[in-house]
């Protein structure tokens, strides 16, 4: 997979953390440097582990289902995509998950864990596509870190106005990817 769709599917993987860090930009009273970086040490982090995770798994069942691999990453990628979409299409959503101002590790990590559990199932694609996971892993990790530094001070500036965009995009992100990736395979691009 080339450095572009990896970037791709690094902000696509970021807009539900992305969301969150809005949310916790318009409600933390105080904006600080250093609470700005720890909600996007969280969100990266967690980021970066659930492919690795999703990558391991799939290794261990990868000879039963290595000749669907472009039909499961297809479905996945494209099945992730549609679900960000109809999540930002929810009438009345705000701020998807908790937003309170808090910046504890009981209120992080399970934040960090549930935005981050699409990106599981992505690991599990990369693991037919022949995907260095370390410079995979890296780039996402690098993308979410400064994604959700940028969505803490937009959210502290501007509020949620800009949630729904950033899932949009994401869901389109993926959902091209997963077609490109089954296009590619079948020899039709």
């Amino acid at each position: 997979m080339r450095i572009i769709g990896l970037f791709l599917i690094a902000v696509a993987l970021a807009m539900d953390a992305f969301a969150v860090s809005v949310c916790k930009g318009f409600s933390i009273r105080k904006i600080t440097i250093s609470k700005i970086i720890i909600v996007g040490v969280y969100f990266s982090v967690f980021q970066a582990l659930m492919p690795l995770i999703g990558y391991y798994l799939a290794n261990l069942f990868s000879n039963q289902i290595l000749e669907y691999s472009h039909w499961i990453a297809f479905v996945l990628l494209s099945v992730l995509g549609v679900k960000m979409l109809i999540e930002s299409l929810k009438k009345g959503q705000t701020c998807p998950i908790e937003s309170s101002g808090s910046i504890r590790f009981f209120v992080m990590l399970p934040l960090a864990i549930a935005t981050s559990l699409d990106a599981m199932t992505a690991g599990v694609s990369f693991s037919f596509l022949n995907v260095n996971m370390l410079y995979a892993i890296s780039i996402i990790g690098i993308v979410t870190f400064i994604i959700c530094i940028i969505g803490v001070k937009i959210g502290s500036i501007f509020g949620i106005k800009y949630q729904r965009k950033a899932e949009v995009t994401g869901g389109l992100i993926l959902i091209f990817i997963g077609v490109r990736i089954l296009l590619e395979h079948l020899e039709i691009i």
